[in-house]
């Protein structure tokens, strides 16, 4: 955990605008609970914004979630951006829910969270959660209350983004292609909800490896898609790495899909990447 803050301090003295992690309950790879990890971060750092991509509604009860989000967003004066997902279908008993009416389930946690966090008394009647006059404090510091990115790939997906979300993240195992197709979808759902574009950040994740030898990146590259997808040849199509220039053009390709904003992630050297992603890599996209 020294090594988490050394790396965070660092990353709020540069230009990153935001620090993310990933929610990864079960599953063969080490990963730690997403919300405890962004309150030791929170403690760590003063100006980065805090993120998490994405927590999935349908595993989580959400009005104990709605609690510790308003925890976090409190502890980090106002911080906090939530992104949220419905998930893969399947896995849901392992939680104690069912698998049935999945998208009711999401929108109704969401509606929760929401009317916990803006009513000082809040009352709600659903299909799955119903209660009357229910305060929670403290509020977040963010009002109404934090920001809510969706991360979306299925068509229904991104137009629920457009009318329940602040932002959207494209996945990182995503195509640019795939990635554009989205972005005009989700445009043409902003302006059938009456929304204008403009203030809803549209965000990509990118798995990266900036390396003047380009055969070590594509190999790290390839063997990380290995173990996290259990498909190398994935990082082929949605991965960026190579050399300074190389790196440049592939994420300036996404920025040119419609991206406003970039969750980078490299695979390997964090602390290298850290440098160089902020110095010499992101000044130059336009």
């Amino acid at each position: 955990m020294a090594r988490v803050r050394e790396f965070v301090v660092r990353a709020d003295q540069l230009a990153y605008d935001s620090l993310w992690v990933t929610e990864e309950v079960l599953g063969g790879a080490p990963a730690l609970d997403a919300l405890t990890t962004l309150a030791y971060v929170a403690a760590a750092t003063e100006r980065v914004r805090l993120g998490v991509a994405v927590l999935v509604l349908s595993r989580h009860n959400p009005i104990l979630l709605a609690k510790s989000l308003a925890s976090l967003d409190f502890v980090s004066n106002g911080r906090l951006d939530v992104g949220v997902g419905l998930g893969h279908e399947g896995i849901e008993t392992l939680f104690g829910y069912s698998g049935e009416r999945r998208v009711l389930r999401f929108n109704e946690a969401l509606a929760v969270m929401k009317a916990l966090w803006t009513q000082p008394s809040a009352s709600f009647d659903g299909a799955f959660w119903s209660f009357t006059e229910q305060k929670l404090w403290p509020k977040p510091v963010q009002q109404p209350h934090p920001p809510i990115w969706f991360g979306a790939r299925s068509p229904a997906a991104v137009q629920r983004a457009a009318r329940h979300g602040d932002a959207f993240v494209g996945a990182g195992a995503a195509t640019t292609a795939q990635f554009a197709a989205q972005v005009a979808l989700l445009r043409e759902a902003l302006a059938a909800a009456g929304r204008a574009p403009a203030p809803f950040p549209i965000s990509k994740r990118v798995f990266i490896a900036c390396d003047h030898k380009v055969e070590r990146a594509e190999r790290r590259m390839r063997g990380w898609f290995g173990v996290h997808y259990g498909n190398p040849d994935l990082a082929d199509a949605v991965a960026v790495w190579g050399d300074r220039d190389r790196c440049v053009a592939q994420l300036q390709a996404i920025v040119d899909a419609g991206a406003t904003h970039l969750l980078l992630n490299p695979v390997y050297n964090e602390f290298e990447h850290l440098e160089i992603l902020a110095t010499e890599v992101v000044p130059r996209l336009t």
